[in-house]
């Protein structure tokens, strides 16, 4: 378990492959994540990339000013229908895109995407609708 911000930075930064690993699957509380999101901004791409990170801190972590992140957190396979509908809203188009393509957006998040000012988005809103949107309605 990865137990302080410094421990998460040291293991992310070190030449030791092994050692690169433990930060993208080993636990920490959710205390630490939140120092290493507060003290060490250029890390949060790596916090949104550990297998293990809370829903909170990704909570939190949608909102980042950095594109980067918020796309890192568009990908998480466990984010919540509620938080991929926020993201639906994002100035990032490749973030939109993301979340029309993301296997937990609702129906309804997708019906609101299919109004999306980028063409990609809409074609791969349509694709996963398959014109009709009822079968995920």
């Amino acid at each position: 378990m990865i137990e302080t911000a410094d421990d998460f930075v040291r293991l992310r930064n070190s030449s030791d492959p092994r050692e690169c690993r433990r930060a993208a699957v080993e636990e920490a509380p959710e205390l630490v994540w939140m120092e290493v999101v507060d003290r060490y901004p250029e890390e949060r791409v790596a916090v949104v990339q550990n297998k293990t990170v809370p829903l909170a801190v990704l909570e939190i972590l949608i909102n980042d000013p950095d594109a980067r992140v918020r796309f890192m957190v568009a990908m998480k396979r466990k984010l919540p229908p509620d938080l991929l509908e926020h993201l639906a809203h994002d100035l990032d188009e490749s973030i939109r895109m993301r979340v029309a393509r993301h296997r937990n957006t609702s129906g309804e998040t997708l019906e609101s995407l299919r109004h999306d000012p980028w063409s990609e988005v809409r074609a791969a809103v349509e694709e996963r609708l398959g014109g009709t949107g009822s079968d995920l309605l």
